[in-house]
């Protein structure tokens, strides 16, 4: 899906998604990464299955309100434990299909708002 472009202020803009990518300032990425308006870590986790508690804690440093997990392309929940905290440190967080969060993301980042996306970003396999 390409997305409309918002010119603002942000250093790094989501520009667009597909099925194993996302595109940032028209660059693709197909691994996993953390990206804000200010800030883009490509050498987050390798994937879902790997995700610690570590992963959600490198979040902090983006110094996010809210946090949007996309779980890759289907809808999953990492365990509580994994996102403490987060929660110990007030941040919202959101869990959707990556899709869905570099959706959300978009919207939420043009307004301004301290929005972070950490999204697992799946390879495209052959069926």
């Amino acid at each position: 899906m390409k997305l409309v472009q918002h010119h603002d202020n942000s250093r790094y803009t989501l520009t667009g998604h597909g099925p194993g990518f996302v595109m940032i300032n028209d660059l693709r990425w197909t691994s996993p990464l953390i990206l804000s308006p200010s800030r883009l870590q490509t050498d987050w986790v390798v994937g879902f299955s790997d995700l610690t508690s570590q992963h959600f804690a490198d979040i902090l440093a983006f110094d996010p309100e809210l946090v949007l997990f996309g779980s890759g392309t289907l809808f999953r929940f990492p365990d509580i434990p994994l996102t403490r905290t987060l929660i110990e440190n007030r941040i919202g967080l959101e869990v959707m299909d990556t899709a869905a969060a570099c959706r959300t993301y978009t919207v939420l980042a043009s307004e301004g708002r301290r929005v972070v996306a950490a999204l697992i970003i799946e390879p495209i396999t052959a069926t």
